[in-house]
């Protein structure tokens, strides 16, 4: 779903306690009427919105009751800044995914704990059931401060791309410095074209490229072809 649909969807306060009464429980309609304090034909079509955006799910019980779960893991981020506004969304990666060789970021990451079957765990005095269940909690006690970290890490990034922003546009006195460095940013990830740039920045293409041959000029972008590039720099 798009993030700025899903964005909107989320403005409803009701959904949103929708979705944090469902965090800690599967809910059945009347369960959530009475929690909200609305009636049940106004939760009936938060729910038919929230499933329809993939966030919901039902299932019915052996008593033919209708039972409501959250679906699945999603993260959604805003970005307000001087430069920027904007949302991503993003379904969590595989837990194979690996983070270690990653070039920007440095992690360690213990031994992941062989996570235990319900039959295990529902025999918690056995020895092995307690041990399993410490390294859990012990798991658990990590990923919450690996999660704090990357959240305060993510700040200072958003203070140091302001800030680096801030100096790109000083360098251009006189003319919208901000607009060249929507043209950069626009190239940090890989060689764009003129046309590419031009719909990214919202501005005709042959001011961008006239702003891409005087970025040239400078020494840190050149033409790759039908693309332009940022110049690779040591660092």
């Amino acid at each position: 779903m798009d993030s700025a649909a899903l964005l909107d969807l989320l403005g409803n306060e009701n959904r949103r306690r929708i979705l944090r009464l469902l965090s800690r429980k599967p809910c059945y309609v009347t369960e959530i009427s009475e929690y909200l304090g609305v009636s049940p034909k106004a939760v009936i079509d938060h729910l038919r919105k929230l499933e329809e955006a993939g966030l919901v799910e039902s299932h019915v019980d052996d008593g033919r009751r209708k039972y409501f779960s959250i679906a699945r893991n999603l993260r959604l981020e805003v970005n307000v800044s001087p430069y920027e506004f904007g949302t991503k969304s993003a379904y969590s990666a595989s837990p194979n995914l690996d983070i270690t060789s990653w070039r920007h970021v440095s992690l360690h990451v213990g031994r992941e704990s062989d996570a235990p079957s319900g039959n295990e765990l529902g025999n918690g005095n056995e020895e092995t059931g307690e041990h399993d269940l410490a390294a859990l909690a012990a798991d658990l006690e990590q990923l919450e401060r690996l999660e704090n970290e990357l959240s305060m890490a993510q700040r200072w990034v958003q203070g140091r791309l302001t800030e680096t922003l801030d100096r790109i546009s000083a360098h251009f006195e006189g003319v919208d410095g901000r607009f060249y460095g929507d043209l950069l940013r626009g190239l940090t990830c890989g060689p764009e074209t003129v046309e590419s740039l031009a719909r990214k920045s919202e501005a005709p293409p042959e001011i961008v490229r006239d702003a891409l041959e005087g970025l040239s000029a400078y020494g840190v972008v050149e033409r790759d072809g039908d693309r332009w590039r940022l110049v690779a720099t040591d660092s």
